[in-house]
C-alpha cells in the first residue's frame, strides 16, 4: 500500500470516528432538548468537558500552520499567542462565573442575549448577532482552509485540497447540527488526546533526528538565526515590543467575551467550575511552544519557504521523517484542530441567530424547538457561505479575518462594561461600538496595522471607550426601573451554584 493510500485510509477511519463521537453524544438527555440543550449543553457540562471543550477552542489548525509559519518567518513574535491566551484564562477566572451567573439566572444562552437583556432593546441583540456573525465568518473559512491544506499535504497529495475543504465541512456540519456543544466536547476529547501525543512525540523526535538533540539545535539557533529570539524578529517584522504587549492586553480582553469562549462558559455546570478550569488551562499552552520551536528548526531542514508555503514548515517535517501511519496520525490530529473550533465558531451563529433574531418573530418566540430547527439551518447556511468562498473568493474572508478579532474587541465596553456599571447608557454603548469598528476598519484596511508600532485594534478601542463615556455622561441617563441584580452581572463567589437556571 502506498504510502499515500495508508494516510488516507487512517484519516478516513479517524473521521468517521469523530462523527460517531458527536452522534454517540445525543443519546440521553442530549437528545431531543431544546435550544438550551443544544446551544450550551444543557448547562450541565462537568469540569472535563469544558476543560477540553474551552482548550480546544485555543488549540486550532493556526498553531499548527501558523504558529508554526509565524515561528519560522519572524521567530519570538509568535509568543504572543501563549501571553494573551495565558492572560485572558487569568480574566476568564473573573468574567466566566460572572457571565455563568447572569445567563443563568435570565434564561440567555448567547452573548447577543446579554446585550439584548442588559438594554432591554431585542433588535439590538439581533443587530450585534449580525454583526458577530461577520467578524465569525472568516475563522470558519480559515479553519476549512487549515483542514484542507493539511489534509492535503498528509495524504502526499491522494485528497486534493478542494475535496479537502468539503470533507472539513461535512464532517463538522454533520455533528454539530444534531448534537451541538455536547457533541464538540465530545469530539474535543479525542481531539485533545491527539494533540497531546503527537506534539509530544514531535517535540523530542525532530531534535533528536536532524539535530542529535536540543543542545545543538538551541546552539545552531542563538548562533545562526540570533533574531528569531528577540522581538521584533528577522525579516523587518513590524510586531515589536509595544505591539506585543498591546496585542496580549487587547487579546486578553476580548478573548474572554469570544462567543465561543462564552458558550463554554455557559455550558457549565457551576462556576466553581469555570475557575478551576481558569486555573489549569494555561498548563495546556505549554503544547503551543512545540511547533513555535518546529518552525524555528525548519528553518535549518527546509530552508526558502515563503508566503504561504512557511505555513506548511512543521508538516514539511513531519512528511519528511516519519513514516505514513505516523503522518497520518499527525495530520488527523491537526485536522480535528480545524473540527473542533470550526464547530463552535458555526453554532455560536446558530445559537444567536436563533435566541436573538428569531426569536424576534412572534409564531417562535415561545418554541425552543422551533428556534433549535431554525439554528441549525443557520449552521448549515454559515458552513456553506464560508466553504463556498473557501473555493470562489477566498482572498475576500481572508481580508475580512484581518479585522475578526480586533473588531470583537469592540463588544468589550457594549457587554462587560455594561454588565458592571449601570449608568452606562444604551445610546453610549451603540455610539462606541460604531465608532470602534469604523476605526478599526480603516486602519485595517488602510494598511495601518500595526499603527505607530501598536495593535490597531487597541487604538480603535480606546476611540469607542473614549465616546462611549463621553456620550453617556452628555446625555441623561437611562430610565430603567429593574433592581441591580436584573440589570448587572456579578461573580456568585459565595454561592457558586445557587443561581436558579433560567
Amino acid at each position: 500500500m502506498s504510502d499515500g493510500a495508508v494516510a488516507t485510509t487512517l484519516f478516513g477511519v479517524f473521521m468517521a470516528v469523530t462523527v460517531a463521537l458527536g452522534l454517540l453524544a445525543v443519546r440521553g438527555k442530549g437528545r431531543g432538548g431544546g435550544l438550551a440543550e443544544w446551544s450550551v449543553g444543557g448547562r450541565s457540562l462537568g469540569a472535563v468537558f469544558i476543560w477540553v471543550l474551552m482548550a480546544g477552542e485555543g488549540y486550532t489548525s493556526f498553531s499548527y500552520l501558523g504558529a508554526a509559519g509565524w515561528g519560522y518567518n519572524y521567530g519570538a513574535p509568535v509568543l504572543y499567542v501563549v501571553a494573551y491566551m495565558s492572560c485572558g484564562y487569568a480574566v476568564g477566572y473573573v468574567v466566566g462565573p460572572m457571565l455563568w451567573a447572569y445567563a443563568r439566572r435570565h434564561g440567555l444562552v448567547s452573548i447577543t442575549d446579554m446585550v439584548a437583556h442588559r438594554y432591554r432593546r431585542p433588535w439590538l441583540g439581533a443587530a450585534v448577532a449580525m454583526l458577530v456573525t461577520v467578524f465569525l465568518l472568516p475563522y470558519i473559512q480559515l479553519q476549512i482552509t487549515g483542514m484542507g491544506v493539511v489534509v492535503s499535504t498528509i495524504s502526499y497529495g491522494a485528497i486534493s485540497l478542494n475535496w479537502a475543504y468539503f470533507i472539513g465541512f461535512a464532517v463538522t456540519t454533520g455533528f454539530v447540527v444534531v448534537s451541538g456543544l455536547r457533541g464538540s466536547a465530545w469530539v474535543s476529547v479525542l481531539k485533545d488526546l491527539l494533540v497531546i501525543v503527537t506534539l509530544a512525540f514531535l517535540a523530542l523526535y525532530v531534535p533528536v533526528h536532524y539535530f542529535d538533540g536540543y543542545g545543538d539545535f538551541l546552539h545552531r539557533i542563538v548562533a545562526e538565526k540570533s533574531a528569531w529570539l528577540t522581538l521584533p524578529g528577522s525579516g523587518g517584522s513590524p510586531y515589536g515590543q509595544a505591539w506585543f504587549a498591546t496585542t496580549t492586553f487587547l487579546n486578553a480582553l476580548t478573548v474572554v467575551i469570544f462567543p465561543t469562549t462564552v458558550a463554554g462558559y455557559l455550558g457549565a455546570r457551576s462556576a466553581d467550575g469555570l475557575r478551576r478550569n481558569a486555573i489549569w488551562l494555561p498548563a495546556y499552552n505549554v503544547l503551543l511552544f512545540v511547533p513555535m520551536f518546529l518552525g524555528m528548526a525548519a528553518l535549518f531542514v527546509v530552508p526558502g519557504l515563503t508566503g504561504a508555503d512557511s505555513n506548511l514548515a512543521l508538516f514539511k517535517l513531519v512528511v519528511d521523517s516519519l513514516p505514513a501511519w505516523a503522518v497520518g496520525i499527525t495530520g488527523v490530529a491537526a485536522a480535528l484542530s480545524s473540527i473542533v473550533p470550526m464547530a463552535v465558531f458555526m453554532l455560536v451563529i446558530g445559537t444567536m441567530w436563533g435566541s436573538s433574531v428569531f426569536s424576534l418573530v412572534p409564531r417562535w418566540r415561545g418554541s425552543s424547538q422551533a428556534l433549535k430547527g431554525w439554528s441549525q439551518l443557520v449552521v448549515v447556511v454559515a458552513g456553506t457561505v464560508a466553504l463556498v468562498l473557501t473555493y470562489a473568493a477566498p482572498n475576500t474572508l481572508v481580508r475580512l479575518s484581518l479585522i475578526s478579532y480586533e473588531g470583537m474587541a469592540q463588544l468589550v465596553p457594549m457587554l462587560l462594561v455594561g454588565l458592571l456599571w449601570r449608568r452606562l447608557s444604551f445610546v453610549g454603548a451603540v455610539s462606541g461600538l460604531v465608532v470602534g469598528v469604523g476605526v478599526v476598519c480603516g486602519l485595517v484596511f488602510g494598511g495601518h496595522d500595526p499603527v505607530f508600532g501598536v495593535n490597531a485594534g487597541i487604538v480603535a478601542l480606546a476611540a469607542n471607550l473614549a465616546v462611549t463615556l463621553a456620550v453617556t455622561y452628555a446625555c441623561p441617563a437611562d430610565r430603567d426601573a429593574r433592581p441591580d441584580s436584573e440589570v448587572l452581572a456579578r461573580d456568585p463567589v459565595s454561592e457558586p451554584d445557587a443561581v436558579p437556571a433560567g
